[in-house]
C-alpha cells in the first residue's frame, strides 16, 4: 500500500470504531446528531469535496455526487423520524472500502505490469580519464561507445566492439531462454546483461531505441479505446441523469398520491445508491488495462484496447511463410555429387568459394556450410548474373554455380533433384559437377500454433508465399494449412489478401507477417501482427500487435489472451447491470433497504474488479 491508500484504510479504522462505540451510548437529538457527524467527516470529507467541486465546474452528476445526495439524505430522515444515523455512515462507510479496495487492485495490477516491463535503463557508462562516468542516455549520440556492466540494463540499442556475455531479454520477450552474444552482435534497449562485461556503439539515440518505443507504445495503449470502453462511457453519461431523474420522481410523485413522503424519499436515497455505475466505469477499463497488461507479460505487445478487442473477434488469419512459419533463413540440407572427380565436400567447397563476395541468402548459407575460407584456394574474375547465378576461376577452374537455365547456357546436362527445395547446381569447366538443396527449416512451435489457433475458434488459415509450388505444399502439408498460395510477388500478396478479405462473411481478418516486407498487407488487415520485431523499427511501426520474438504459438496465445479478457469485459457488463436493475426495482418498491443498495454498489464493484484482475494471468 502507497501512504494516501494507508491513510485512507486508518479513517475507514476508525470511523468504523467510532460508528460501532456509538451502538453502545444512549443519545439522543443534536448530541446524537453531532457524534455521527464526527465518523461521517472523517470517512467522507474528501467525497463532500469532490461533490462540491463537481458541482461548481458543471461537471454534472458523478459518484461522488449520488453519494453526498444519498447519505445526507439518510441523515435528514434519521433526524425528521427520529431513527439511528448509522444507514448514512455506513453508506460512505462502505463505499470508501470500495474505493480502497479498487485503488489497491489497480494499483497492484500496473506495479505486475510495470515490473515485468521494467526496462527504462536509468543511466548509460561512458568511459573517461577518471573511469567510468554515468549519463543520462538522452545525452548519449550515436557513434558512442558505452560499457554495460554485468547485471546492468542496455540502455541504448547498438552494436558490441568488445567482450562477450549472456543477455536476459525477459522482459522484451517474455521468454526466460538467455541469449548469448559477443563482438558485432547487434543488441538491443531493456536487455539485462548477466555476466561479462559489453563495450557497446550505439547505433540510434535513446529515444529511438527499442525500449523506448516500447515503452511509447505500451503507455499509448491505453488512450486507443475499445467499442466496450466507448459503450461505457457513453452509458454513463446516459445513463446517470436518467437514474437520478428517476430517483427524484420516487420521491416526490407516489407520496402525492399515496402520501407517506418518508417512506419514499428513503426509497429514493435507496434507488441513488443502488444507481451508482461504480462496477462498470472502473472494471471495463481495467479489464483492457490488464488484458494488455498481461499480454505483455507474454512479450505481445497489443496497440490498444481497440485491437484487444478486434482480435478477439479474429476467425480467419493470414501467414507469410518465411520469417513467420519457417526460421527465414536457408540451410544447407542436402549435397548430391553426379561426378566421380568431386566428392560432396569438395562440391560445397567450390560452391561456397564462387558464392564467397555474394550477399543474397542463398551464398549465406552455403558459406555458412562451408565456413573455412582462408584455403589455399584463388578465387578470380568473379561474375554474377542476375537470375542466373555466379561465375568464377577457383585454382584455375571455371566454375559456375546457379539455376537449371544457367546450366543450359555454359552446356551442362544438369540432373535433376527429387528432394523439395532450392536447388543449387554446379558445374566445372562446362561438365556437370552435381547440385546442392538448400531449404528453410520450419519453426519449431509452428504446427502447434496451428492447431492452438483452431483450438482457439480460428476458423481459417491461409499462407501465402513467394516460393514454389512445391516448397509451399511440402510446408503446408507439415503444418496441416490447407490453404495456401504461392509464388507470388509482393504486389500479389496484396491481391491475394485483398480476395480472402472481400470473402470474409463474419469475424475479423488478421495477417501475421515479419513487419518489413508485409507492411502494406499488415496495415489493410482488420488486425497486422508483427513477427519477431525485437528491434526492428519497421514492424513496431507497421503493426498492431507486435510479437517481440520469433516463436510462431505466440500468434494463437495472442488469440487466447483477447478472447479471455472480451469473456471477462462482457461477464462484469451482464452481471453489474443485471445486479443493479435488479435492486433498482426491489427499491423502487420497498424491498431493499439500504444495505441492500451498499451491496449493489460497493459489493458488486469488488467483485467486478476481482474478476478483471484475471485478465492479468494469460490462460495457457
Amino acid at each position: 500500500m502507497n501512504v494516501k491508500q494507508k491513510k485512507n484504510l486508518a479513517r475507514i479504522i476508525i470511523a468504523a470504531a467510532l460508528l460501532i462505540a456509538l451502538n453502545f451510548v444512549e443519545i439522543h437529538g443534536v448530541e446524537k446528531l453531532l457524534l455521527y457527524a464526527v465518523p461521517y467527516l472523517i470517512i467522507s470529507y474528501d467525497i463532500l469535496l469532490k461533490a462540491i467541486h463537481g458541482l461548481k465546474n458543471l461537471r454534472g452528476l458523478d459518484e461522488n455526487l449520488l453519494m453526498t445526495i444519498a447519505s445526507l439524505g439518510a441523515f435528514a430522515l434519521a433526524i425528521y423520524e427520529g431513527g439511528d444515523c448509522n444507514e448514512a455512515v455506513a453508506v460512505m462507510l462502505f463505499y470508501q472500502v470500495g474505493e480502497l479496495f479498487e485503488s489497491v487492485a489497480v494499483g497492484r495490477s500496473r506495479k505486475n505490469i510495470s515490473e515485468l516491463m521494467d526496462i527504462r535503463p536509468d543511466y548509460a557508462n561512458i568511459e573517461t580519464a577518471n573511469g567510468l562516468e554515468q549519463v543520462d542516455p538522452d545525452e548519449v549520440e550515436v557513434g558512442t561507445i558505452i560499457v554495460v556492466q554485468p547485471g546492468e540494463k542496455i540502455p541504448i540499442d547498438g552494436v558490441i566492439v568488445a567482450g562477450t556475455s549472456t543477455l536476459n531479454t525477459i522482459a522484451l520477450t517474455g521468454e526466460s531462454l538467455p541469449r548469448d552474444v559477443s563482438i558485432d552482435s547487434e543488441v538491443v534497449s531493456g536487455c539485462i546483461n548477466l555476466n561479462g562485461v559489453l563495450k557497446i556503439r550505439t547505433t540510434k539515440e535513446f529515444g529511438e531505441s527499442t525500449a523506448s518505443k516500447i515503452l511509447e507504445l505500451v503507455e499509448d495503449a491505453s488512450s486507443r479505446k475499445s467499442k466496450s470502453e466507448d459503450f461505457i462511457a457513453k452509458f454513463a453519461r446516459i445513463y446517470t441523469p436518467i437514474v437520478v431523474s428517476c430517483a427524484a420522481m420516487l420521491a416526490i410523485v407516489p407520496p402525492i398520491i399515496f402520501g407517506d413522503w418518508s417512506t419514499w424519499i428513503y426509497r429514493a436515497l435507496i434507488f441513488l445508491v443502488i444507481s451508482c455505475p461504480c462496477a462498470l466505469v472502473i472494471s471495463i477499463p481495467l479489464s483492457f488495462f490488464a488484458g494488455i497488461g498481461g499480454a505483455s507479460r507474454e512479450g505481445i505487445l497489443i496497440k490498444g484496447s481497440n485491437f484487444l478487442e478486434t482480435l478477439s473477434k479474429v476467425t480467419t488469419v493470414v501467414m507469410d511463410k518465411t520469417g513467420t512459419l519457417t526460421r527465414g533463413v536457408f540451410e544447407v540440407v542436402a549435397i548430391h555429387s553426379k561426378n566421380l572427380n568431386f566428392s560432396e565436400t569438395e562440391l560445397l567447397h567450390l560452391a561456397a568459394h564462387v558464392e564467397r563476395y555474394s550477399t543474397h541468402p542463398i551464398a549465406n548459407s552455403l558459406r555458412k556450410a562451408y565456413p573455412n575460407e582462408r584455403d589455399d584456394c584463388t578465387i578470380e574474375n568473379v561474375e554474377e548474373i542476375s537470375g542466373r547465378g555466379i561465375r568464377a576461376t577457383v585454382n584455375g577452374q571455371i566454375v559456375t554455380v546457379g539455376n537449371e537455365k544457367f546450366m543450359d547456357e555454359v552446356g551442362a546436362k544438369w540432373i535433376a533433384c527429387r528432394k523439395i527445395g532450392t536447388v543449387i547446381h554446379i558445374a566445372v569447366d562446362g561438365e556437370y559437377a552435381g547440385h546442392v538443396v538448400i531449404s528453410d527449416a520450419i519453426k519449431p512451435h509452428a504446427k502447434q500454433s496451428v492447431d492452438e489457433m483452431q483450438i482457439a475458434g480460428v476458423e481459417k488459415i491461409f499462407m501465402l508465399t513467394g516460393d514454389s509450388e512445391k516448397i509451399a505444399a511440402k510446408v503446408a502439408t507439415e503444418l496441416g494449412i490447407k490453404n495456401y498460395r504461392s509464388e507470388l510477388l509482393p504486389a500479389d500478396k496484396v491481391t491475394e489478401f485483398e480476395k480472402i478479405l472481400s470473402a470474409q462473411v463474419t469475424g475479423k481478418v488478421a495477417f501475421v507477417g515479419d513487419g518489413i516486407n508485409d507492411a502494406p498487407v499488415l496495415s489493410r488487415a482488420d488486425v497486422g501482427i508483427a513477427m519477431g520485431a525485437l528491434g526492428s523499427d519497421a514492424a513496431i511501426e507497421a503493426a498492431d500487435v507486435v510479437l517481440m520474438d520469433d516463436d510462431p504459438l505466440k500468434i494463437s496465445r495472442a488469440i487466447k489472451i483477447s478472447r479471455k479478457c472480451l469473456s471477462i469485459v462482457k461477464q462484469n457488463i451482464f452481471f453489474a447491470i443485471g445486479v443493479k436493475v435488479l435492486c433498482l426495482l426491489l427499491g423502487a418498491i420497498g424491498l431493499a433497504n439500504m444495505w441492500m443498495a451498499i451491496f449493489a454498489d460497493v459489493g458488486v464493484m469488488i467483485l467486478a474488479v476481482l474478476n478483471a484482475i484475471r485478465c492479468l494471468v494469460a490462460p495457457k
